[in-house]
């Protein structure tokens, strides 16, 4: 498994669509066996789906994520957890293990009222009711 995080020193970076890097691990057996960083060159919004893609990417641990991004992530296979804070490294070291907590309420586009009927089903499973 390879899993991205939204990177800034050190740190889970809080809006996927302005992440100027990313922190890569690649997960062997639930534990990380390489982790590099790579700049974004910047891709924004729903073109970093497509570079995440490209780097072979299975998972992502972000902050907060819009509706735009969550559908090109969806497309592309990736599966995402978002509103996670604090260190990149824990957050990935606790994915690999299973263990990652997160807000899945923060997946939901703030912007965009859907009263928890988006058509996504991790909308409908948190009850997200557009906050």
């Amino acid at each position: 498994m390879k899993i991205a995080v939204t990177y800034e020193n050190g740190e889970v970076f809080g809006h996927f669509g302005h992440t100027e890097q990313f922190k890569l691990y690649d997960v062997e057996d639930g534990k990380i066996v390489k982790e590099e960083v790579v700049p974004t060159n910047g891709s924004g919004h729903g073109a970093l789906a497509v570079f995440l893609a490209d780097q072979g990417v299975d998972a992502l641990i972000c902050g907060g994520i819009g509706m735009g991004a969550q559908n090109a992530l969806t497309a592309a296979g990736i599966i995402f957890y978002a509103g996670v804070t604090g260190s990149a490294d824990a957050a990935a070291k606790a994915l690999a293990e299973g263990k990652l907590e997160y807000v899945p309420d923060a997946r939901c586009d703030h912007h965009e009222h859907h009263d928890g009927d988006c058509g996504h089903e991790h909308c409908a499973d948190h009850h997200c009711e557009g906050n």
